[in-house]
């Protein structure tokens, strides 16, 4: 596994490392490339990413970088989980090829051209709370898929509004990568895989387990032909009970309100505060 900082330098070897032989191709018969983008503290979560692109592409890059201008005034940058060491032998045992581990001054320049989330869609839910949290998230992405531009670029269902807002950027700005969205990991007993879960103590991981508990009973809901989003809303919060609530929301596919479950192209979405710790969950129906 190679370890670069520089992102003129990675360019420079994939450049190079692209047009090598190999069995995997992309349409312009260069080798095809995986790219899963991380902030660190890595877990079975990103490793499932890993393994997905590894299955799929003859390159796979994986990038650590703790995005600040993701971060508003007063979270948890600072304090943000850091494993660098521990990252890397995961990476290398999960079989990257590249590890990108740039330094903030390696991505950002002091007079900026920034990227802006859309006004709809990038200030409802999570932005609502984080206004300009998913302008830093397009920028940052956009910025890295240039710099490694990949045949396909991985990320996880679990943050469902950032996924929607990348392939959304990814589709306006004509970019040439393929988004591939992979299905949420979960601890045997519910609780979706999260960086952030570090954060919890003994009773507060306990709590948090409320938030998967509110969508399993959505989704028995909808299987017992319980389809009204109301209804269904009325019930998860009953769960989530006393948990600090952000929203809880049914959506179709293109994040739009939705008034009924529809199968196959909705999403229910969760977000809860426990103790200090804002955590993210969702099922896709």
């Amino acid at each position: 596994m190679k370890i670069i900082s520089n992102p003129l330098e990675l360019k420079e070897y994939l450049k190079e490392n692209k047009s090598s032989a190999g069995s995997i191709r992309d349409f312009q018969g260069n080798q095809s490339v995986g790219f899963v983008p991380t902030m660190g503290a890595l877990h079975e979560g990103h490793i499932t990413l890993i393994k997905r692109a590894r299955e799929e592409n003859e390159l796979v890059v994986v990038s650590i970088f703790l995005n600040p201008t993701q971060f508003l005034k007063g979270e948890d940058l600072d304090k943000y989980p850091k494993k660098d060491d521990a990252d890397k032998i995961i990476c290398e045992k999960s079989g990257v090829d590249v590890l990108f581990f740039p330094n903030a001054d390696d991505i950002y320049a002091d007079d900026e051209v920034s990227l802006l989330a859309p006004n709809i869609r990038g200030y409802v839910l999570e932005g609502t709370s984080r206004p300009s949290h998913f302008n830093g998230v397009l920028t940052v992405v956009m910025k890295l898929l240039n710099i490694v531009n990949p045949t396909k670029a991985y990320f996880g269902k679990k943050d469902a509004q950032q996924l929607n807002l990348i392939s959304l950027m990814v589709k306006q700005l004509f970019m040439d990568v393929k988004v591939i969205a992979v299905d949420t990991v979960r601890e045997k007993d519910g609780l979706a895989l999260s960086s952030r879960n570090t954060y919890l103590n003994e009773i507060e991981r306990k709590e948090a387990l409320k938030i998967s508990s509110s969508l399993y009973l959505a989704s028995k809901m909808v299987s017992q032909n319980i389809f009204a989003s109301k209804d269904i809303v009325e019930k998860m919060r009953e769960c989530l009970h006393p948990l600090e609530i952000a929203y809880v929301e049914i959506l179709n596919r293109d994040f739009e309100l939705i008034q009924e479950v529809e199968i196959g192209n909705s999403i229910i979405l969760v977000e809860a505060l426990v103790g200090r710790t804002r955590l993210l969950d969702n099922i896709w129906l």
